[in-house]
């Protein structure tokens, strides 16, 4: 250490050296590592080992033995057609979440907080009912005997029962009703954070509702948009209860090749490069995406 005198007739003061500091330092990130330390352990367990396990486990066959040929067979039609449903059964859901979300979320952000936290027991009331139920809800709903068709037979104006199950329609619908929240949530917060002081400036410079809202509404909400349409694609990559039941055997999405290679063929080398391949292909699309809409993080920052 290093003594300096301030003025005459004053105590010296103690200036820390450089070396000093440096241990300052290295005591600081000690402790800071320490504390980090079981959440990076807890993450290594619960993350980073399964996936280390689920690429290593992608090289053997069903012999044991190391091959190439689990990544080879996706080229087979039927993994490339299952591969292909499964992103265009993602991307329409999505789509409908965010054609139906974002109105829900503007009408709760312009709403008084007290009124808007009142409605919003409605967009989370599907989280406090299984998946299961409410998939064997719609199924009631949309067969062919079901209410819907029933009630329009009844009604005069359908002549025979249309087909809303079973197919492609009849998945998109239970997986919008599951995924809707998972988009309005995120949005909403976003929305309620934007000062309605940029509105009210954007119709003082002459801008009407609609070009404010275009202008500069529209824009300030995208990182919440972001949000929710990433963790809206990422969950229904993993769908399988809706497009099993829903689907009736002629919608085939990822998730149920997986399962049907370890359940039927127990063949944990082909459903692990099933789980890798989708792993990296779904980490591509999130990068492009978050380019695409320039956000540092999914988190609502503007």
């Amino acid at each position: 250490m290093t003594l300096t005198l301030d003025r005459p007739g004053t105590l010296p003061a103690v200036a820390p050296n450089a070396d000093a500091l440096q241990r300052q330092g290295a005591r600081e990130r000690r402790a800071l590592a320490s504390l980090t330390l079981p959440g990076a352990a807890l993450i290594f367990v619960v993350l980073i080992l399964p996936i280390g396990w689920l690429f290593w486990q992608s090289f053997f066959g069903a012999a044991g033995q190391p091959t190439l040929e689990n990544y080879a067979r996706m080229l087979k039609p039927v993994y490339v057609r299952t591969f292909v449903t499964t992103f265009e059964v993602s991307g329409l859901v999505t789509l409908a979440c965010v054609l139906l979300g974002y109105p829900v979320a503007y009408l709760l952000a312009q709403l008084p907080e007290r009124l808007a936290g009142l409605l919003m027991i409605f967009v989370i009331l599907p989280f406090w009912t299984s998946v299961l139920v409410r998939t064997y809800a719609w199924l009631v709903l949309l067969q062919r005997t079901g209410i819907i068709n029933t009630w329009l037979v009844d009604a005069g104006l359908i002549s025979e029962p249309l087909p809303l199950v079973h197919n492609m329609l009849g998945v998109v619908i239970g997986m919008v009703h599951v995924m809707l929240p998972f988009l309005i949530l995120p949005l909403y917060a976003s929305m309620r954070a934007i000062d309605p002081v940029y509105m009210r400036a954007a119709a003082n410079c002459g801008a009407t509702p609609a070009q404010a809202f275009r202008q500069v509404f529209l824009p300030l909400s995208l990182p919440g948009l972001a949000a929710g349409v990433g963790l809206v694609f990422v969950l229904c990559l993993g769908f399988y209860v809706t497009p099993a039941l829903l689907g009736g055997g002629r919608v085939s999405m990822w998730a149920m090749q997986i399962a049907d290679n370890i359940s039927v063929y127990g063949n944990w080398g082909a459903a692990s490069s099933l789980g890798v391949v989708l792993l990296i292909v779904t980490g591509i699309i999130l990068y492009a995406f978050k380019r695409l809409f320039r956000t540092e993080n999914f988190g609502g920052t503007h």
